[in-house]
């Protein structure tokens, strides 16, 4: 096992990472204060796990909640049903919430935390690579809205995170490779050495080979927990770790959540802001060509659905990162080199917007 620790002074909390850590109970429940504790997770992955998770709470008073799968459940309404268990069982302050799941149960579970009772504990178990090397991490939870994705949530830093690596055993090869641009994410914004690391290893990783997921979610983990640490609440660094999510939320929206998973629409926003970058001159052909050469070795998409660029000003106009109405990217100075803008020539963007809506069309 290996441990990755989120420093965040009274609020630090440890990842481990390895395989079968669900079966050493002890890891769970030195984080857990009381002596109850509400399960959530989703009716995909209650049957595979969730029999060795409610052996590892024995002894704590303990129910479950299985939410639909899928992103297009991520919200208000699925939410309430979380509340409705809680209130039911009569769940006090001491609560810990235990998040069994993806992105989507990680998110929705962790915004439930953060609000109920105004905030009880929360610790996240998840069982998907996306969710291993992002999600889970870092204490972002949120609810998607029918007019944009995350726009209600909440800060809510776990206790801990287990992150075994055996659970991605039972993950399907779709939802396993859109994962991996989440961790192809790390190596071009901040680490050059993990992105020639990726570009050696990718059919090792792709193999789900186990030294080579390890050696992946730690160095994901790591990364993610030094900008965190630096940078909690996304005002400056931290927003780094969006590369390709404002194109990529706008892909999510337009499609209703339902067709296109979180990995492969950051998939190919990473794609259109490398070449978005590449037309302000901060990167080479080179480089471009290499940032997309790996996306599509890792199976993952390098164009967006058929959208126009009209669909895609309006909808990343009411993404997050706007402020004072100008939209923020994040954009490569470079491989392994990221920068968060707001100072760009409107008419880059416009060029990538019609160069890959031409392409979609």
């Amino acid at each position: 096992m290996r441990t990755v620790q989120v420093d965040l002074q009274d609020r630090s909390y440890p990842i481990y990472i390895g395989t079968g850590l669900l079966d050493q109970p002890e890891l769970l429940r030195r984080h857990i204060p009381g002596n109850s504790a509400l399960v959530v997770t989703n009716e995909t992955v209650a049957p595979i796990y969730g029999t060795r998770l409610a052996a590892a709470l024995d002894g704590l008073r303990t129910e479950t909640v299985a939410i639909p799968d899928g992103e297009q459940f991520k919200n208000l309404e699925t939410a309430n049903l979380v509340y409705d268990a809680l209130l039911a069982n009569r769940m006090d302050r001491q609560t810990t919430i235990i998040a069994l799941g993806g992105g989507v149960v990680g998110d929705l579970a962790g915004f439930v935390a953060a609000t109920y009772q105004r905030g009880v504990h929360f610790i996240q178990v998840p069982t998907t690579l996306l969710a291993l090397v992002d999600s889970s991490v870092g204490g972002k939870t949120a609810v998607n809205h029918p007019r944009g994705k995350n726009m209600i949530g909440a800060f809510h830093q776990p206790r801990c995170v287990l992150a075994d690596v055996r659970t991605l055993e039972s993950l399907p090869d779709r939802e396993y490779r859109a994962g991996i641009a989440e961790v192809i994410k790390y190596g071009l914004i901040m680490d050059y050495g993990f992105l020639q690391w990726l570009e050696r290893n990718m059919s090792a990783l792709l193999a789900r080979e186990p030294d080579a997921m390890v050696h992946a979610v730690e160095q994901s983990c790591m990364n993610k927990a030094r900008v965190v640490a630096a940078d909690e609440r996304e005002t400056g660094q931290r927003a780094l770790l969006n590369l390709g999510h404002t194109f990529g939320h706008a892909i999510e929206t337009a499609t209703g959540y339902s067709e296109w998973l979180h990995g492969e629409a950051v998939a190919a926003g990473m794609c259109m802001a490398a070449h978005m970058s590449r037309e302000l001159g901060w990167i080479s052909d080179s480089a471009l060509r290499r940032a997309r050469a790996l996306i599509a070795e890792a199976g993952l998409p390098v164009e967006p659905p058929a959208m126009t660029a009209e669909q895609f000003m309006a909808l990343m106009s009411v993404d997050k990162k706007v402020e004072h109405g100008r939209i923020r990217l994040v954009l490569l100075q470079g491989l392994g080199n990221a920068t968060v803008t707001a100072d760009f020539p409107v008419e880059a963007l416009e060029t990538t917007l019609t160069a890959f809506t031409h392409q979609a069309a």
